[in-house]
């Protein structure tokens, strides 16, 4: 990372690296490089700050020695600042309180419930109603119940896609990932259920653009790109005219597309300027975005997206934010498809939260011979017991990728029940 706040107004830019001992390492520096293969590590990112004694630790079971980024200071106007402090003051702690296949089968039906629900109260919009409040408000108390019992559940359920139902799967899943990362960010109940609900409706705007230009293949011309950029003002307007709607929620669908730099729409607000909400959105809504097929483009790993996000921390996503996000998501979330160093492919059932290179998947093909059944193997058992480097995971890969699409395997009677 090149840049990070230590006080109000004040940034750390990059000026040397220096090579440190692992007992020197301290809260607050910024590790850029290790003494042996980052592939061979959980870390997520080439580079992290250490936040933490945890992170200590955990740094080193890899290595001895570490280099550190050096910095110095330059100062930061206030209009551009990021948030002095923590960007959301944590409440709150959360510990699953049921194993991710006992929620799993609650979830499903919480997700089919909830997908119902959002198609038709964006059809009611699309139509030329309002927005029924509470119909919103009950669907995402739901999902806000199943993340707390334990989120790993309906997060599987939202990588099921369908590209056909596109919107509407977007807004619940963008409802869905939100509250998860506000529970990992300790957010209080009551603020999950705001937060989800923002997220289920940051997009009911785009039921005022025509669906010829929202579904359009090709290349938009700049007329229809500007028609589909006033979804966020048809958003903060449609949410204003519905009754019981939290002025959050307004906030979110107007602002959700602005950026910390001052380049986003539709008023090209800087950092000080954009809410925590619409921040938290901001992001979320990228990576299902991006994690998804469209009718524009075709979906990305995992990873890739959050490589992306990575990238433009700083400058569209907030920084904070954005690294907490990734933390949040995990290398491999789950639903994700990965592929085996030995050749197996499997669908991901649970994250490790210690070693997330090592999740516990289900094995539905062999790409060296005919796979004759499928199996669930935890790759940090297998590993701890075997040091058999085949089961690391070699790539994440897209649904759809060797004739694997995930809701198919829904479908089939996929479920945490063969854990």
């Amino acid at each position: 990372m090149d840049r990070r706040e230590v006080k109000p107004g004040y940034v750390d830019k990059k000026l040397s690296t220096i090579k440190i001992h692992i007992s020197e390492l301290k809260i607050g520096m910024f590790v850029s490089k290790l003494d042996r293969d980052w592939q061979e590590t959980p870390f997520l990112m080439q580079g992290f700050m250490i936040e933490s004694l945890d992170d200590i630790d955990t740094v080193a079971e890899f290595s001895q020695h570490v280099w550190i980024d050096a910095v110095r200071e330059q100062w930061i106007p206030p209009e551009e600042r990021g948030v002095a402090g923590p960007a959301i003051a944590k409440s709150t702690s959360y510990i699953n309180k049921i194993a991710a296949q006992k929620e799993h089968q609650a979830a499903l039906g919480i997700f089919r419930e909830a997908k119902k629900l959002t198609k038709t109260l964006l059809e009611d919009v699309r139509l030329g109603g309002v927005v029924n409040t509470e119909q919103a408000k009950a669907t995402v108390k739901d999902c806000v119940g199943s993340i707390l019992r334990n989120a790993d559940a309906l997060i599987w359920m939202s990588r099921m896609r369908n590209e056909d139902e596109y919107t509407a799967e977007h807004c619940l899943n963008v409802c869905i990932l939100a509250i998860a990362f506000g529970r990992h960010l300790g957010m209080s109940e009551p603020e999950l259920e705001k937060l989800g609900l923002c997220g289920l409706l940051h997009d009911v705007g785009k039921m005022r653009v025509p669906p010829q230009i929202l579904n359009k293949r090709e290349e938009l011309t700049d007329k229809e790109f500007n028609i589909i950029k006033a979804h966020t003002v048809h958003g903060r307007n449609l949410l204003m005219s519905s009754p019981g709607v939290p002025n959050s929620t307004v906030d979110v669908a107007y602002s959700h597309h602005e950026r910390v730099d001052g380049t986003g729409y539709p008023r090209k607000l800087k950092a000080a300027g954009i809410s925590d909400f619409a921040r938290i959105i901001c992001i979320v809504d990228a990576y299902d975005a991006m994690t998804g097929d469209r009718c524009y483009s075709r979906a990305i790993p995992s990873t890739d997206a959050l490589k992306r996000i990575f990238q433009d921390r700083g400058t569209h996503f907030d920084e904070r934010l954005a690294l907490e996000f990734i933390k949040c998501i995990g290398l491999y979330p789950p639903g994700s498809i990965v592929e085996l160093v030995n050749g197996l492919v499997g669908i991901v059932l649970e994250s490790n939260h210690r070693y997330r290179h090592l999740p516990k998947i289900i094995v539905v093909k062999d790409l060296n011979k005919p796979l004759e059944k499928e199996q669930v193997i935890n790759l940090n058992e297998v590993e701890q017991k075997t040091l058999d480097k085949g089961f690391l995971i070699k790539r994440a890969l897209c649904d759809g990728s060797y004739g694997i699409r995930i809701r198919e395997y829904r479908e089939k009677g996929l479920s945490f029940t063969f854990a």
